[in-house]
């Protein structure tokens, strides 16, 4: 994730309408962003490790997460995600309806790197995506691939 390189965001989110919005916040929020959605955990863990369909797609740089999803359970995908030595370094962010205490602690205890509670408002959820896409594409500076 390096100015001269647009940031790959994979959504996993299981809500046609919450899709939607992550996808028009992100493409209006004026940062150089590619995104893929998948639409169930199983999917999310496929996808990053690039099995079946997904194996010529590219890591992503960052992962927003929902976590009531179908098949595999948000928090299941972050374990899953973060027990791996190499998935483990991409960022993934919990994005989710859920402002439930317990919610935020197993995710956090799971090694989430953000926890974001979707506004109902769309102006403050189109500046929130925006806010992350500025964050993770611009800002943060990701460990480098080659120094593990």
């Amino acid at each position: 994730m390096m100015h001269d390189q647009a940031v790959h965001l994979l959504l996993v989110e299981d809500d046609d309408a919450h899709a939607m919005l992550v996808e028009r916040s992100v493409l209006g929020s004026g940062e150089r962003v590619t995104m893929d959605r998948v639409h169930d955990g199983v999917e999310a863990v496929a996808y990053v490790r690039r099995q079946g369909e997904f194996q010529d797609r590219p890591r992503p740089d960052l992962i927003l997460l929902d976590l009531e999803l179908p098949r595999m359970h948000g928090h299941e995908v972050l374990r899953t995600l973060k027990a791996d030595d190499v998935l483990k370094m991409i960022p993934v962010v919990v994005l989710t309806t859920s402002d439930a205490e317990q919610d935020r602690h197993k995710a956090y205890s799971l090694h989430a790197n953000g926890y974001l509670v979707k506004p109902t408002d769309f102006g403050k959820f189109r500046q929130m995506i925006g806010a992350v896409t500025s964050y993770w594409g611009v800002w943060n500076r990701p460990a480098s691939d080659s120094a593990a």
